[in-house]
Protein backbone atom coordinates (compact mmCIF):
# COMPACT_ATOMS: atom_id res chain seq x y z
CA UNK A 1 0.00 0.00 0.00
CA UNK A 2 1.30 3.28 -1.15
CA UNK A 3 -1.02 5.11 1.49
CA UNK A 4 -0.67 8.78 2.20
CA UNK A 5 -0.16 10.25 5.58
CA UNK A 6 -3.76 11.86 5.81
CA UNK A 7 -5.30 8.37 4.98
CA UNK A 8 -6.07 6.40 7.90
CA UNK A 9 -7.38 2.81 6.98
CA UNK A 10 -9.22 3.11 10.89
CA UNK A 11 -11.00 5.80 9.93
CA UNK A 12 -12.50 3.86 7.02
CA UNK A 13 -16.36 3.50 7.00
CA UNK A 14 -16.94 -0.43 6.67
CA UNK A 15 -17.75 -0.52 2.76
CA UNK A 16 -14.83 0.72 1.79
CA UNK A 17 -12.07 -1.60 2.30
CA UNK A 18 -11.16 -1.31 -1.46
CA UNK A 19 -9.79 2.13 -0.70
CA UNK A 20 -6.62 0.70 0.56
CA UNK A 21 -5.98 -1.20 -2.77
CA UNK A 22 -5.84 2.20 -4.64
CA UNK A 23 -3.05 3.65 -6.61
CA UNK A 24 -2.29 7.06 -4.18
CA UNK A 25 1.21 8.11 -5.32
CA UNK A 26 1.77 12.09 -5.54
CA UNK A 27 -1.77 12.37 -3.79
CA UNK A 28 -1.43 15.95 -1.76
CA UNK A 29 -4.44 16.72 0.05
CA UNK A 30 -4.43 20.97 0.66
CA UNK A 31 -6.02 22.02 4.15
CA UNK A 32 -8.05 25.47 3.40
CA UNK A 33 -8.35 27.36 6.37
CA UNK A 34 -8.27 30.72 4.43
CA UNK A 35 -10.14 32.33 1.35
CA UNK A 36 -6.95 33.89 0.55
CA UNK A 37 -5.26 30.42 0.47
CA UNK A 38 -4.24 29.70 -3.12
CA UNK A 39 -6.07 26.92 -3.01
CA UNK A 40 -9.27 28.03 -2.20
CA UNK A 41 -10.73 29.52 -5.37
CA UNK A 42 -10.28 25.92 -6.90
CA UNK A 43 -11.86 23.77 -4.25
CA UNK A 44 -14.97 26.41 -3.53
CA UNK A 45 -15.25 26.55 -7.60
CA UNK A 46 -15.45 22.97 -7.93
CA UNK A 47 -18.35 22.40 -4.97
CA UNK A 48 -20.34 25.79 -6.56
CA UNK A 49 -20.16 24.58 -9.98
CA UNK A 50 -21.65 21.16 -8.41
CA UNK A 51 -23.96 22.32 -6.08
CA UNK A 52 -24.78 26.26 -6.17
CA UNK A 53 -27.29 25.91 -9.42
CA UNK A 54 -29.37 23.54 -7.03
CA UNK A 55 -29.58 25.76 -4.06
CA UNK A 56 -27.19 23.16 -2.00
CA UNK A 57 -24.15 25.71 -1.52
CA UNK A 58 -23.73 28.11 0.54
CA UNK A 59 -22.52 31.78 -0.05
CA UNK A 60 -18.87 32.22 -0.08
CA UNK A 61 -19.26 34.69 2.41
CA UNK A 62 -20.34 32.07 4.87
CA UNK A 63 -17.72 29.48 4.18
CA UNK A 64 -15.49 32.22 5.05
CA UNK A 65 -16.85 33.00 7.92
CA UNK A 66 -16.78 29.42 9.09
CA UNK A 67 -13.11 29.14 8.46
CA UNK A 68 -12.58 31.74 11.58
CA UNK A 69 -13.91 29.26 13.81
CA UNK A 70 -11.87 27.40 16.28
CA UNK A 71 -12.73 24.24 18.47
CA UNK A 72 -11.51 25.83 21.13
CA UNK A 73 -14.06 28.37 21.02
CA UNK A 74 -17.57 28.16 22.40
CA UNK A 75 -20.22 29.55 20.38
CA UNK A 76 -23.98 29.82 21.50
CA UNK A 77 -22.98 26.77 23.83
CA UNK A 78 -21.11 24.56 20.96
CA UNK A 79 -17.95 23.74 19.55
CA UNK A 80 -17.37 23.98 15.56
CA UNK A 81 -14.41 23.39 13.33
CA UNK A 82 -14.89 23.95 9.85
CA UNK A 83 -12.57 21.98 7.08
CA UNK A 84 -12.33 22.47 3.71
CA UNK A 85 -10.44 19.55 2.21
CA UNK A 86 -8.66 19.77 -1.14
CA UNK A 87 -6.79 16.67 -2.82
CA UNK A 88 -4.64 16.87 -6.02
CA UNK A 89 -2.63 14.47 -8.33
CA UNK A 90 0.36 16.44 -9.61
CA UNK A 91 -1.26 19.66 -9.46
CA UNK A 92 -4.47 18.40 -10.61
CA UNK A 93 -7.80 18.20 -9.45
CA UNK A 94 -9.24 15.01 -7.82
CA UNK A 95 -11.85 15.49 -4.66
CA UNK A 96 -12.92 18.12 -2.54
CA UNK A 97 -14.92 17.59 0.35
CA UNK A 98 -16.04 20.47 2.91
CA UNK A 99 -17.57 19.28 6.54
CA UNK A 100 -18.21 20.85 10.25
CA UNK A 101 -17.64 19.17 13.72
CA UNK A 102 -19.61 20.62 16.23
CA UNK A 103 -19.83 18.93 19.79
CA UNK A 104 -22.66 20.52 22.39
CA UNK A 105 -20.86 21.87 25.57
CA UNK A 106 -23.55 19.67 27.31
CA UNK A 107 -22.57 16.65 25.79
CA UNK A 108 -18.63 15.21 24.83
CA UNK A 109 -20.10 13.55 21.39
CA UNK A 110 -18.72 15.16 18.09
CA UNK A 111 -21.58 15.71 15.37
CA UNK A 112 -20.15 16.13 11.85
CA UNK A 113 -21.72 17.40 9.53
CA UNK A 114 -20.91 16.18 6.10
CA UNK A 115 -21.67 19.68 3.89
CA UNK A 116 -20.29 18.39 -0.02
CA UNK A 117 -18.03 15.56 -1.49
CA UNK A 118 -17.50 15.90 -5.00
CA UNK A 119 -15.21 13.83 -7.03
CA UNK A 120 -13.44 14.48 -10.55
CA UNK A 121 -15.09 12.01 -12.89
CA UNK A 122 -12.00 10.26 -14.06
CA UNK A 123 -11.21 9.71 -10.48
CA UNK A 124 -14.91 7.75 -9.46
CA UNK A 125 -14.76 4.11 -8.75
CA UNK A 126 -10.99 4.74 -8.14
CA UNK A 127 -11.35 4.28 -4.07
CA UNK A 128 -10.67 8.13 -3.59
CA UNK A 129 -14.30 8.74 -2.56
CA UNK A 130 -13.69 6.22 0.52
CA UNK A 131 -10.55 8.50 1.54
CA UNK A 132 -12.83 11.45 1.42
CA UNK A 133 -15.42 9.72 3.10
CA UNK A 134 -12.72 9.10 5.94
CA UNK A 135 -11.22 12.53 6.61
CA UNK A 136 -13.99 13.86 8.66
CA UNK A 137 -13.46 11.40 10.89
CA UNK A 138 -9.47 13.20 11.36
CA UNK A 139 -11.18 16.18 11.90
CA UNK A 140 -13.16 15.01 14.67
CA UNK A 141 -10.89 13.53 16.40
CA UNK A 142 -8.79 16.77 16.47
CA UNK A 143 -12.04 18.66 17.88
CA UNK A 144 -11.96 16.12 20.56
CA UNK A 145 -8.20 16.13 21.23
CA UNK A 146 -8.10 19.91 21.50
CA UNK A 147 -11.03 19.84 23.55
CA UNK A 148 -9.23 17.33 26.11
CA UNK A 149 -12.18 15.46 25.45
CA UNK A 150 -11.97 11.53 25.82
CA UNK A 151 -10.57 10.00 23.31
CA UNK A 152 -13.21 7.36 23.13
CA UNK A 153 -15.76 10.76 23.14
CA UNK A 154 -18.71 9.20 20.53
CA UNK A 155 -18.41 10.48 16.90
CA UNK A 156 -21.26 10.28 14.56
CA UNK A 157 -21.03 11.84 10.54
CA UNK A 158 -24.41 13.34 9.12
CA UNK A 159 -25.04 13.49 5.98
CA UNK A 160 -28.18 16.00 4.46
CA UNK A 161 -29.65 13.85 0.97
CA UNK A 162 -32.46 14.19 -1.39
CA UNK A 163 -35.09 11.81 -0.75
CA UNK A 164 -35.33 8.52 -2.49
CA UNK A 165 -36.20 9.05 -6.25
CA UNK A 166 -35.45 6.26 -8.38
CA UNK A 167 -35.95 8.36 -11.68
CA UNK A 168 -33.00 11.21 -10.49
CA UNK A 169 -29.93 9.03 -11.46
CA UNK A 170 -27.35 11.46 -9.37
CA UNK A 171 -29.41 10.78 -6.34
CA UNK A 172 -29.55 7.43 -6.58
CA UNK A 173 -25.95 7.21 -7.52
CA UNK A 174 -25.26 9.57 -4.17
CA UNK A 175 -27.71 7.28 -2.29
CA UNK A 176 -25.87 3.93 -3.57
CA UNK A 177 -22.63 5.19 -2.42
CA UNK A 178 -23.98 6.04 0.95
CA UNK A 179 -25.40 2.44 1.37
CA UNK A 180 -21.96 0.48 0.01
CA UNK A 181 -20.16 2.78 2.43
CA UNK A 182 -22.35 1.42 5.36
CA UNK A 183 -24.18 4.70 6.63
CA UNK A 184 -27.54 4.04 7.26
CA UNK A 185 -31.18 6.37 6.72
CA UNK A 186 -32.92 7.90 9.36
CA UNK A 187 -36.36 6.55 8.60
CA UNK A 188 -37.94 9.71 6.91
CA UNK A 189 -41.23 8.08 7.93
CA UNK A 190 -40.56 9.52 11.49
CA UNK A 191 -38.00 12.15 11.58
CA UNK A 192 -38.78 14.83 9.11
CA UNK A 193 -35.88 16.69 8.78
CA UNK A 194 -35.45 20.39 7.41
CA UNK A 195 -32.61 22.14 6.00
CA UNK A 196 -32.68 26.00 6.65
CA UNK A 197 -33.04 27.68 2.88
CA UNK A 198 -29.35 28.43 1.38
CA UNK A 199 -29.87 31.41 -0.15
CA UNK A 200 -29.03 35.03 -0.21
CA UNK A 201 -31.30 37.00 2.74
CA UNK A 202 -32.38 39.90 0.17
CA UNK A 203 -33.46 37.13 -2.32
CA UNK A 204 -35.86 35.25 0.68
CA UNK A 205 -36.67 39.07 1.64
CA UNK A 206 -38.46 39.28 -1.71
CA UNK A 207 -39.78 36.05 -2.26
CA UNK A 208 -42.22 34.77 -0.06
CA UNK A 209 -40.07 34.06 2.92
CA UNK A 210 -37.67 31.06 3.79
CA UNK A 211 -37.87 27.60 2.20
CA UNK A 212 -36.46 25.07 4.36
CA UNK A 213 -35.71 22.08 2.15
CA UNK A 214 -36.86 18.82 3.29
CA UNK A 215 -34.24 16.20 3.45
CA UNK A 216 -32.98 12.79 4.55
CA UNK A 217 -30.18 11.97 7.55
CA UNK A 218 -27.60 9.64 6.66
CA UNK A 219 -25.51 8.43 10.11
CA UNK A 220 -22.47 6.69 10.24
CA UNK A 221 -21.93 6.04 14.06
CA UNK A 222 -18.53 5.49 14.49
CA UNK A 223 -17.75 1.72 16.10
CA UNK A 224 -21.59 1.47 15.79
CA UNK A 225 -22.20 1.02 12.27
CA UNK A 226 -24.27 -2.37 12.52
CA UNK A 227 -26.82 -1.09 14.84
CA UNK A 228 -30.36 -0.97 13.41
CA UNK A 229 -31.80 1.14 15.61
CA UNK A 230 -30.63 4.80 17.06
CA UNK A 231 -32.91 6.54 20.04
CA UNK A 232 -35.05 9.59 19.88
CA UNK A 233 -32.77 11.26 22.11
CA UNK A 234 -29.66 10.69 19.94
CA UNK A 235 -31.47 11.92 16.64
CA UNK A 236 -32.56 15.04 18.54
CA UNK A 237 -28.89 15.77 19.68
CA UNK A 238 -27.57 15.26 16.24
CA UNK A 239 -30.24 17.81 14.76
CA UNK A 240 -29.77 20.13 17.51
CA UNK A 241 -25.64 20.42 16.76
CA UNK A 242 -26.97 20.76 13.14
CA UNK A 243 -29.15 23.37 13.92
CA UNK A 244 -26.48 25.32 16.09
CA UNK A 245 -24.48 25.66 13.25
CA UNK A 246 -26.59 27.04 10.78
CA UNK A 247 -28.25 29.41 13.98
CA UNK A 248 -24.63 30.88 13.85
CA UNK A 249 -24.59 32.42 10.73
CA UNK A 250 -28.32 32.60 9.34
CA UNK A 251 -30.85 35.09 10.76
CA UNK A 252 -33.12 33.85 13.58
CA UNK A 253 -36.27 34.47 11.40
CA UNK A 254 -35.05 32.10 8.64
CA UNK A 255 -34.01 29.57 11.80
CA UNK A 256 -37.87 30.14 12.87
CA UNK A 257 -39.21 26.94 10.87
CA UNK A 258 -36.64 24.85 11.13
CA UNK A 259 -36.56 24.78 14.97
CA UNK A 260 -40.53 24.30 15.01
CA UNK A 261 -39.93 21.12 13.48
CA UNK A 262 -38.11 19.41 16.35
CA UNK A 263 -41.31 19.68 18.42
CA UNK A 264 -43.02 16.82 16.03
CA UNK A 265 -39.36 14.61 16.65
CA UNK A 266 -40.05 11.33 18.56
CA UNK A 267 -39.45 11.16 22.52
CA UNK A 268 -36.44 10.44 23.56
CA UNK A 269 -36.73 6.78 24.75
CA UNK A 270 -38.51 5.87 21.47
CA UNK A 271 -36.43 3.62 18.75
CA UNK A 272 -35.97 4.73 15.16
CA UNK A 273 -35.00 2.36 12.72
CA UNK A 274 -31.49 2.84 10.61
CA UNK A 275 -32.52 1.83 6.82
CA UNK A 276 -30.43 1.19 4.08
CA UNK A 277 -30.13 4.32 1.84
CA UNK A 278 -31.69 3.83 -1.23
CA UNK A 279 -34.63 1.98 1.04
CA UNK A 280 -38.54 3.35 -0.02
Amino acid sequence: MNLQPWMIPEHLAPGDARSLEGDWADMELHRITSPEDPFFSQAFGALSAEFGDAGEMEQDSVIARRMQWLPEQMINGASMQYALQLVTRRGEFVAVRDHTVIILESEPRAVVHLSHNLVAPEWRRSGIAGWMRALPVATAMDSIQTLRLPSASPVTLVGEMEHFDPTRSATLVRLTAYEKAGFKMVDPELVSYLQPDFRDPAEIDISSGPQPLPLTLMLRRMGREAEGFVSGAEIFHNVKALYKMYASEFRSADMYQVYESLKNYPAAGARIPLKPPTAR
